[in-house]
């Protein structure tokens, strides 16, 4: 085993290798730094949850026929095919990188990176491992920024349903406006819902932290498809609160409250911890549903024969 350790981490050093400098680069960037900041502590959890489960992953038959059979099928077809996939993905990128963006040359290169580690643990470890150890590998998809074509449109949709579930609060609080697209207009005020409104930071941190909740606490597939793409309406609600309360502030307290308070600026991580609060009840529920089917019935007494 300590072989297949051995060989694994001389994998992991050319994939570490392909990915530093743009990554790096990346967080540098003020521009995109502020999306990405996940991307460090990836790596880790998926390393927490290999440890997790190594006994499963590294001896997955221990009990019946040793791991000394199971380990030898490598797997080196399927391996090769995915270190070379990787391979060809980084030249791709390398040939084009003055051609894209930081952004885009760094989600290639993540890419050819990541294919390069799950192909190097198939050939140091076997399929059998592989298929053990499948979601703390995939979970390191995270760690490749979104292609900014894709990543737009997303924090437009985003920018879109917050706009639509702040008008809505509007209507609720009873609070005289006028829409114009994005801008609300109350009195002595006009509010914009801007892209930097989208909340694009605490949605991925959201997805990531749905999809290890799903990992962790559900059995079903589609239950945890249901917590993931619960972070959508999630997000746009606590757009919606941050910009009404912000607005509610600035028109009948202070103007200051909309450019200068802590709220506008830090007030990230205090709605973050709202939409958790406001995705647990939809963990609780799925899990609970989940347990209903999952629970064996209890056994049936045998029938008392009545006397004759």
């Amino acid at each position: 085993m300590i072989g297949r350790h051995s060989l694994f981490f001389l994998f992991l050093v050319p994939a570490f290798l392909m990915t530093y400098a743009p990554i790096k680069a990346l967080y540098d960037s003020s521009s995109q730094s502020e999306y990405y900041s996940h991307i460090a502590l990836i790596p880790l959890v998926s390393i927490y949850l290999v440890f997790q489960k190594r006994k499963r992953i590294f001896c997955p038959q221990a009990s019946t026929n040793g791991c000394g059979a199971h380990s030898r099928k490598t797997g080196r077809a399927a391996g090769i095919a995915l270190l070379s996939a990787g391979a060809f993905v980084y030249l791709v990128g390398r040939g084009v990188g003055e051609a894209v963006n930081q952004n885009d040359f760094t989600s290639i290169v993540s890419l050819s990176s990541v294919m390069f580690i799950n192909g190097g643990f198939i050939l140091a470890y076997g399929l059998p491992a592989f298929r053990a150890a499948l979601f703390p590998l995939l979970f390191l998809i995270f760690i490749i920024p979104i292609p900014s074509a894709l990543m737009d449109g997303i924090i437009y949709f985003l920018q879109v349903g917050s706009t639509e579930l702040t008008h809505l609060l509007f209507l609720a609080t009873g609070i005289p406006f006028l829409r114009e697209g994005f801008v609300f207009h109350l009195t002595g005020i006009s509010i914009e819902v801007a892209k930097e409104c989208s909340g694009i930071r605490s949605s991925l941190a959201l997805l990531i932290t749905a999809v290890l909740a799903g990992h962790l606490f559900l059995k079903t597939v589609g239950r945890k498809m249901i917590l993931a793409a619960a972070i959508v309406p999630v997000t746009m609600f606590k757009n919606g609160i941050r910009i009404l309360i912000l607005t509610l502030m600035g028109t009948y307290s202070d103007p200051r409250w909309l450019t200068q308070s802590s709220l506008h600026r830090d007030g990230g991580i205090l709605f973050f911890i709202l939409a958790l609060v406001l995705m647990a009840p939809i963990l609780y529920w799925l899990k609970r549903s989940e347990q209903s089917i999952f629970v064996p019935p209890s056994p049936q007494s045998p029938p008392v024969r009545g006397e004759e």
